[in-house]
């Protein structure tokens, strides 16, 4: 169980790495143009012209913060299969934001969100992780993003694959 002291320490360091006087985010995100399941008829006797079942987003590899207020205070992501783990990172630090799930529709969409359950067997010994039961995340454009919530204030974090 995390000590009042500890909780204090965490909740400074956290809103240090957020930055939050000068966090801002931007919810407007236009999906992409989806392509059309059916072919004309002209062409609908050719080989070409099955229509081929969309793959799945790929989620797999390390992500970074992309809008963080500093070069050496952001947080990072690794996703493996259906699993996220989301980290702050500092100088000379790291610790276990979030571990959960991930689940990416197998239709192809290419923007989606998916609300993650927490893997408090992880987070519960980390006192920089949320204790939140679920969280929600977005993926749009090749972007992932999610809101981190201290002392009131609410940021949204964006991150890219690298």
């Amino acid at each position: 169980m995390k000590s009042s002291a500890d909780k204090t320490v965490a909740v400074i360091a956290l809103l240090t790495l957020l930055g939050l006087g000068t966090a801002a985010c931007s919810g407007d995100a236009t999906p992409s143009a989806q392509k059309p399941a059916s072919q004309s008829s002209a062409d609908s006797g050719s080989p070409e012209a099955k229509t081929e079942k969309p793959e799945p987003v790929d989620l797999t590899g390390e992500w970074k913060q992309t809008n963080a207020n500093s070069e050496e205070s952001f947080q990072t992501a690794t996703i493996t299969g259906s699993t996220i783990e989301v980290y702050w990172n500092g100088p000379d630090m790291s610790a276990l934001y979030w571990a959960g799930t991930v689940d990416v529709p197998r239709d192809g969409s290419t923007t989606f969100t998916w609300d993650s359950v927490n893997d408090k067997s992880k987070t519960n010994t980390s006192i920089m992780a949320s204790s939140d039961d679920t969280k929600t995340f977005t993926y749009t454009e090749g972007e992932i993003s999610y809101n981190v919530t201290a002392l009131d204030a609410t940021v949204t974090v964006r991150l890219a694959k690298q």
